[in-house]
């Protein structure tokens, strides 16, 4: 493809004009975000819906999104589930969670917390952190699951080990009190250090509060640990 990005939009325009639904949908994100061309969000929905409609799951998960947000097009949380959910049927795990958190929410749809723990327990199966992370959150909560803080711990390492910077401070919080993992300040410290380093406010709140009950070789282990992690 040309490096450069309005010869790019140039030949994207092209295929999309032939009805090609993946360049639909990228020429709808350069009108998105000014990539080539000049910004526009009504052109930018425009090509976006046509690849939508032709059942282009990332475009579906998109214009759902575009409809919570009424960026170029007036907000409509109904319509926004349609098309989230559809793209959530093809397997797309962005919107399994976007359609879990809907229904954990109940916009757009009737809250039901069950529902929610379905969806997001799919897109978490696929190995999306943010999933992962809100699945460990139901489990700690009870909230469309029963209520298991070992599952809950094993959920949040999952999305704490790819860098998920609430499921390291949530991880962080659960070794320093013992919930669902045996009591640990060392790894308590690391996952909180991990998680204040990415600016999470829970995180850098609570790092002195762990650290002051700690020795200095202990925190001295967990700052290693932290320097040496690796997602």
């Amino acid at each position: 493809m040309p490096q450069d990005d309005s010869e790019a939009a140039k030949w994207i325009r092209k295929a999309a004009d032939q009805g090609e639904a993946e360049a639909q949908y990228n020429l709808g994100f350069l009108y998105q975000n000014g990539k080539g061309i000049p910004q526009d969000l009504t052109e930018a929905v425009k090509w976006i819906r046509k690849a939508a409609d032709q059942g282009f799951a990332m475009a579906q998960s998109d214009l759902g999104g575009i409809l919570l947000s009424g960026r170029g097009v007036p907000p409509d949380d109904a319509e926004a589930v349609t098309w989230i959910r559809k793209a959530a049927n093809q397997g797309l795990a962005t919107a399994q969670s976007d359609l879990g958190k809907m229904y954990a929410s109940g916009r757009g749809v009737s809250q039901d917390d069950t529902e929610a723990a379905k969806w997001i327990r799919m897109a978490a199966d696929q190995g999306l952190a943010a999933a992962q992370s809100d699945q460990g959150k139901m489990y700690a909560s009870g909230r469309g699951v029963r209520l298991d803080y070992t599952m809950a711990a094993k959920w949040m390492r999952m999305a704490a080990d790819q860098g998920d910077a609430e499921a390291q401070a949530n991880l962080g919080a659960m070794y320093a009190n013992g919930s669902g993992v045996q009591p640990d300040d060392v790894q308590a410290l690391l996952w909180i250090n991990l998680a204040a380093a990415q600016g999470n406010a829970a995180a850098m709140k609570n790092r002195n509060l762990v650290a002051a009950k700690m020795t200095p070789a202990q925190i001295a282990e967990a700052e290693k640990l932290a320097r040496e992690w690796k997602p």
